[in-house]
């Protein structure tokens, strides 16, 4: 495929400084991304940095606390003319993280033989997408939460012409974003919280009337550090 993430990006209105082809960005990912599996999913003493005091203050508390919950998310990148990043809003009834836009995905059981194929399985029973219209190319690094989750994200590659099928127990809907947006950093606001008497901050990314952040901007982040930076 080679028509760029970025085409159509004036006409959404989306300020696009990073030039890559979505070909690009695929081979950049198959590249830089692989399937071991860090040593910091499960280990509650290797937690890497994230460039910010307040957080990485509060991620080393936490671990200390609380103990640590292993889980996996699908990043689905469609390969659409223009790529879109395939996500979700949790169902409002949810205890944890009601009606929050997230990546299908959740806690790893004994029965899935790797993170990539606890993704797989949360991303069917959770919105209906099939294994055979997924390419998995890599894990991204893990993403530590406030509440104890080790996040592993598997970044894959949807084929079109699936159709979805939503689980109303565990979400409300699902969308798509154009990959452009989200590999802008002019659209990564940074907004803050305070934990303890530090600040903390975490990533802002609106799109339309959705409210992306927390840990699913974080990741995205992170996802652009990757394959975006040079």
């Amino acid at each position: 495929m080679t028509n760029s993430i970025l085409k159509n990006a004036e006409s959404a209105g989306i300020a696009a400084p990073v030039d890559i082809s979505s070909g690009e960005f695929f081979r950049r990912a198959r590249q830089r991304l692989n399937f071991d599996v860090p040593q910091g999913l499960t280990d509650p003493n290797v937690l890497a940095p994230t460039g910010d005091f307040g957080t990485d203050a509060m991620l080393q508390i936490i671990a200390k606390e609380r103990p640590v919950r292993p889980a996996a998310v699908l990043i689905p990148i469609v390969e659409r003319e223009v790529p879109t990043v395939l996500l979700t809003k949790r169902a409002e009834h949810l205890n944890e993280h009601p009606g929050q836009i997230s990546f299908p995905g959740g806690k790893i059981d004994p029965a899935d033989a790797t993170p990539m194929d606890a993704a797989l399985r949360e991303a069917d029973e959770e919105i209906g997408l099939k294994r055979p219209f997924i390419d998995p190319i890599g894990y991204l690094d893990v993403y530590a939460t406030g509440f104890g989750f080790r996040i592993l994200p598997t970044l894959a590659r949807v084929r079109p012409g699936f159709d979805l099928a939503i689980s109303r127990n565990e979400v409300d809907d699902a969308f798509e974003v154009p990959l452009a947006f989200l590999m802008d950093p002019v659209n990564h606001k940074l907004g803050s919280k305070e934990f303890r008497g530090m600040q903390r901050s975490f990533y802002e990314m609106p799109f339309e009337q959705r409210y992306i952040w927390g840990a699913t901007a974080g990741m995205l982040r992170a996802l652009y550090e990757r394959i975006c930076l040079s």
